[in-house]
């Protein structure tokens, strides 16, 4: 299963909260895509899945400053 989460707009910390919070709700093997506008959510989220234990499977630039970041439990 893949679950979008979308916090564009926010400031970090509150993606990488809004994203621990999600996760919780996750099966293993499901997958979080993050949508995200922070800057520093570009060095925080794939610290935040590394930490947990979770596979970053994909990061892409969306624009100019927003980025998307797919993470599986």
């Amino acid at each position: 299963m893949r679950t979008v989460l979308e916090t564009t707009g926010q400031v970090c910390p509150f993606p990488v909260l809004e994203a621990e919070e999600a996760m919780a709700e996750l099966d293993p093997g499901d997958e979080l895509v993050i949508n995200f506008d922070c800057t520093q959510g570009t060095q925080s989220l794939p610290a935040w899945a590394s930490d947990n234990g979770y596979e970053v499977t994909e990061f892409l630039k969306t624009g100019d400053a927003a980025w998307s970041i797919t993470v599986r439990r």
